[in-house]
């Protein structure tokens, strides 16, 4: 199942492994985004074929067709639950689904420009969205409302993370009391993967920002290893390893090949990446 190809001289190898299983029916194009419920029962995609589903994860059997988005859904995901689901589109809609019914519960509108990524607060009472527009934004997910914008960036905004930050960091203070509509915010740092080459840190709650990292090119995609260690990758194939607690400098620079890096994704005591080769 797998082929080792290795070069002793130059002290280097790549293991390449067999899929466990593939699905070719669920989509009839490019997959641009996918996620699986915290259960491990159900997959969610979206597709440059204009569609999201929801199928299940253990044989690709499609089980619901999720439909309302205009032109092209960018990026979907599960709540904790799993029984939720969601989505962004170049419509500048954010949306929640039911995944039992496949109705839209909710439809957030105020971005002016299409949504890239998205990220849970805590259980999902609140969500955060990032949009070509520059503007990162905090919904209310009880009562469908924008609870304000977190960051304007002046650039487009490509991945979002949220994440519990490191104690000895210090997040700033919000200039006006937070809404009590704002449910988990507080002690957390949103990352913000921008077109500009700059990663940016903002306290979530504050809306200050806590530090700004400039990369070798457009960031395309963000994430937390723990509350000190983040990761992000550029579209010139880098992956940048920090430190929050000091961005000057990078802990590492991972280059396996000059393809832009699309994702990254926690696993175990590592990360997986997924890049456009």
């Amino acid at each position: 199942k797998s082929i080792l190809v290795s070069c002793p001289h130059e002290n280097v190898s790549t293991k390449f492994l067999a899929p466990h299983a593939t699905f070719s029916r669920i989509h009839q194009k490019s997959i641009t985004c996918l996620d699986i419920s915290s259960g491990g029962g159900l997959g969610v995609s979206t597709s440059t074929d204009g569609t999201m589903k929801i199928w299940q994860a253990a044989n690709g059997e499609i089980r619901r067709l999720l439909e309302g988005h205009v032109y092209d859904v960018n990026c979907c995901r599960f709540f904790p639950s799993g029984l939720v689901v969601l989505s962004g589109g170049m419509d500048a809609q954010l949306k929640i689904w039911s995944a039992e019914d496949a109705s839209c519960v909710v439809t957030f509108k105020g971005h002016k420009g299409g949504i890239l990524d998205t990220a849970i607060v805590d259980r999902g009472r609140n969500v955060l969205s990032c949009s070509r527009d520059g503007t990162a934004r905090l919904w209310d997910c009880g009562k469908s409302a924008c609870l304000g914008v977190i960051a304007d960036c002046g650039s487009p905004v490509n991945g979002i993370a949220a994440g519990t930050a490191d104690n000895s960091l210090n997040l700033g203070t919000p200039e006006k009391a937070p809404s009590e509509r704002e449910v988990g915010t507080e002690g957390k740092i949103l990352l913000l993967a921008r077109e500009d080459k700059k990663l940016q840190g903002v306290g979530l709650q504050s809306r200050q920002p806590v530090f700004l990292f400039v990369g070798s090119d457009a960031f395309n995609c963000c994430t937390f290893l723990s509350s000190t260690y983040i990761l992000a990758g550029t579209q010139d194939g880098n992956i940048y390893q920090l430190d929050v607690r000091n961005t000057n400098a990078p802990v590492q620079v991972i280059h396996r090949s000059g393809a832009p890096v699309l994702s990254l994704l926690p696993y175990r005591d590592g990360f997986v990446a997924s890049q456009g080769n």
